[in-house]
């Protein structure tokens, strides 16, 4: 299996996880959105706003531009509703990206300045890998917050989106892998 194909399933893989989120997310009283937390963000929607961000950050990265963020958690600006619509958007992005994305293209270095500062280098596919294993790690905080409320988190584990994807080709052409 080739890096690249791991790249773009696992692309794949973190907007299905997401879209599971926000589906179950926007179930929930908005009130449980900003109630505090024990979390480093503090509350659910500004746990999302981070995860949002740096999915910007490493964008413009990609992109050779710069991002005009100086902090890892801006405050919130969006609306829930906003900041899924923005986050899928952002999700169908890194999904064409690694879609387009060459062999040769991913292993090119990309150089950038870390936000807390210092400078650091990494190829473009390790780049999306970084992304998705952020998202992974922070929907893990969301889903112990959720479990506070409570309210149960969505399953997103990566054989659960296997299989649905499986399940998805046997019935179609084209299934989300």
């Amino acid at each position: 299996m080739s890096a690249l194909r791991n790249i773009r399933l696992l692309t794949r893989y973190s907007a299905w996880a997401n879209s599971l989120l926000y589906l179950a997310l926007g179930e929930l009283p908005e009130v449980e959105l900003i109630n505090p937390r024990q979390i480093v963000f503090g509350n659910l929607i500004r746990t999302l706003n981070h995860v949002y961000t740096i999915d910007l950050v490493w964008q413009a990265h990609l992109e050779g531009r710069a991002h005009g963020f100086t902090t890892r958690t801006p405050d919130v600006t969006m609306s829930f509703s906003d900041l899924r619509m923005a986050q899928a958007a952002l999700d169908a992005w890194y999904i064409r990206y690694a879609e387009e994305m060459s062999d040769r293209l991913g292993e090119e270095v990309v150089d950038f300045t870390f936000i807390g500062g210092g400078d650091g280098s990494m190829t473009r596919g390790d780049i999306l890998l970084h992304v998705v294993n952020h998202t992974t790690y922070h929907r893990g905080h969301i889903a112990a917050m959720m479990y506070q409320i409570p309210a149960r988190p969505p399953t997103t584990d990566l054989p659960v989106f296997l299989r649905n994807a499986a399940l998805q080709t046997e019935r179609g052409p084209r299934g989300p892998i």
